[in-house]
């Protein structure tokens, strides 16, 4: 059996973390702590392309906004 095929029958829901990084979850799993649902459900195709469209700055959000503070520093000092 190829892998992947046994997860072919299964729900998935989207999920994100606090540093706005995405990943799928088995729907019939609680979700881990740290974790949160973003309202998506579906096939792992379908979750995996609401990612790519959703998840467009791969950076954690502690980075970019530690780049977003500097950068305004910069330009006002």
């Amino acid at each position: 059996m190829s892998q992947g095929k046994e997860d072919d029958w299964m729900t998935y829901k989207v999920v994100v973390n606090h540093e706005q990084q995405y990943s799928i979850w088995p729907d019939f799993k609680a979700i881990p702590d740290g974790w949160q649902a973003v309202g998506k459900a579906g096939s792992k195709e379908t979750c995996l392309a609401y990612i790519k469209e959703a998840w467009s700055d791969m950076r954690p959000f502690s980075l970019r906004s530690r780049m977003d503070a500097a950068r305004q520093s910069a330009a006002a000092g």
